[in-house]
């Protein structure tokens, strides 16, 4: 059986006072997830347990991120959480503030047998 990606969604998020990176890399997840609706599982009858969940997570300084929390913001699947470099800081030298900006990509994939559906359309 083959793993298949069946939906790949984009966030942002911020932090503009805390300077929390976890903060930002939640919102941005939240940001992705409500672009979204999965009705497969329902309509399927697939059990989202099944759903592997990947999430990259891009901020300036990944190593001040809870991957534990941000797995917590996935309301189903089994969460995957990678940080990376990379989002973007914005210094507020007037108010001596760094606002943080979170980008997240949030990929959900299933297990999916050799010709039990067609990915794609016929042309």
């Amino acid at each position: 059986m083959t793993e298949r990606r069946i939906i790949l969604e984009m966030g942002t998020g911020n932090d503009l006072y805390g300077e929390d990176y976890t903060k930002a890399a939640c919102r941005a997840v939240q940001d992705a997830l409500h672009h979204s609706s999965l009705v497969l599982f329902k309509s399927l009858g697939i059990d989202h347990r099944r759903m592997r969940v990947q999430v990259t997570i891009g901020v300036q300084r990944p190593e001040r991120v809870d991957t534990a929390l941000v797995a917590a913001e996935l309301p189903r699947g089994r969460a995957e959480v990678k940080v990376v470099y990379g989002g973007l800081n914005v210094q507020d030298p007037d108010n001596a503030t760094t606002h943080v900006i979170a980008t997240a990509a949030v990929a959900a994939l299933l297990p999916i047998e050799a010709g039990q559906w067609r990915l794609g359309t016929e042309g």
